[in-house]
């Protein structure tokens, strides 16, 4: 799923909010920050993750290669932090994020 630049905003305001939940060391980006990040994303849609200082990697990187191996989309790389959003399929699941729709253009004429 492509994000619009205004899902994108929206989603950005609602991540200003959020805590870190997934920290990314001097190891990187290992199974085990995959594993937590996916199970993070499952149960919130959207997360904040931060990189130690000890890390070897910038927010940029981890956030393209964390979108990656979990099939979410990157939000915003600031500093340290990067925030990701994946839609729950799930359809009983509370508190589900319902992302602003871009109205089409009319066509010229």
């Amino acid at each position: 799923m492509e994000l619009t630049s205004k899902q994108r905003a929206q989603l950005r305001g609602l991540a200003n909010s959020l805590t870190p939940i997934v920290h990314i060391g001097k190891e990187g980006i290992t199974e085990a920050v995959v594993k937590q990040t996916d199970e993070a994303l499952e149960a919130r849609e959207l997360i904040k993750c931060r990189v130690l200082e000890s890390a070897l990697l910038t927010a940029r990187e981890a956030c393209d290669e964390l979108a990656q191996r979990t099939r979410s989309e990157g939000v915003q790389a600031i500093g340290s932090k990067f925030v990701l959003y994946r839609q729950s399929h799930n359809k009983e699941k509370k508190n589900k994020i319902e992302l602003v729709k871009d109205k089409k253009k009319p066509a010229a004429r």
